[in-house]
Parts: structure tokens; C-alpha cells; sequence
């Protein structure tokens, strides 16, 4: 049973940990694009996004640093179970939804230098 429980633990550790990424990457990403970049793609604002994707980032991190600490103490003796499982649901959500739908809309917008239909120039 051991055996067991410690594959699920692992696998819930790598879980939290790839929410985690997900959300570093959205937030990177939304701060880096311009703000009118938003408002001419007709998604939320600027702000209201920074802060989905901040909250989602400390939400998701959270769960990972409690995945891992419980991982090492208890590692696969007991079933750690989910852990912040709303919020870590909520984060999942909020960093999809932003790389899946508002990136591909702010993509291009507000670039560097001159495009042409080819590339820079």
C-alpha cells in the first residue's frame, strides 16, 4: 500500500507543480504584453488580469510547497490527498482560459519596431 500511496503522491507533487508553471508563465506573459494590447483584443483589462493571474500564482503555489513539504515528511506512508483543491481548481482555470484564449488575442499587438507580412524589418 505504501508503494501505492507514494505514486499518488508523486503524481499530485508533479501536478501542483505544473499548475505552478502554468501560472508563473501566464503572469510573465500578461506582464509583459502592453496594456492597450487588452483593450484592443476586447479581453479584461490589464490589472484585473495581473491580478487573476497573481492570485492564481500564489493560490497554485501554495498547494506546491504544501505538496512537497507533506511529500518529504510523510513521502508514502499516508495519502497526502488534495490539498487547497478549490483554489488549485481556480488556478488551473484562470491560467488556462488566459493562455488558451487571451494570449493568442494579444499576440502581435504592440510589438517591437516595424512588422511587415513576413517579420520585422
Amino acid at each position: 500500500m505504501n508503494l501505492i500511496n507514494g505514486v499518488f503522491n508523486l503524481l499530485f507533487l508533479v501536478l501542483a507543480a505544473i499548475v505552478f508553471g502554468m501560472s508563473v508563465y501566464a503572469l510573465v506573459h500578461a506582464a509583459r504584453v502592453p496594456t492597450n494590447a487588452f483593450i484592443s483584443a476586447g479581453k479584461l483589462k490589464k490589472n484585473l488580469w495581473l491580478l487573476i493571474l497573481v492570485l492564481a500564482t500564489l493560490f497554485s503555489g501554495a498547494g506546491a510547497w504544501s505538496y512537497f513539504n507533506a511529500f518529504l515528511i510523510i513521502g508514502s506512508a499516508d495519502f497526502i490527498g488534495i490539498g487547497l483543491g478549490f483554489f488549485s481548481i481556480l488556478a488551473v482555470i484562470a491560467a488556462t482560459v488566459y493562455i488558451v484564449d487571451v494570449k493568442p488575442a494579444v499576440k502581435g499587438m504592440g510589438g517591437r519596431g516595424n512588422s511587415g507580412p513576413y517579420g520585422p524589418w
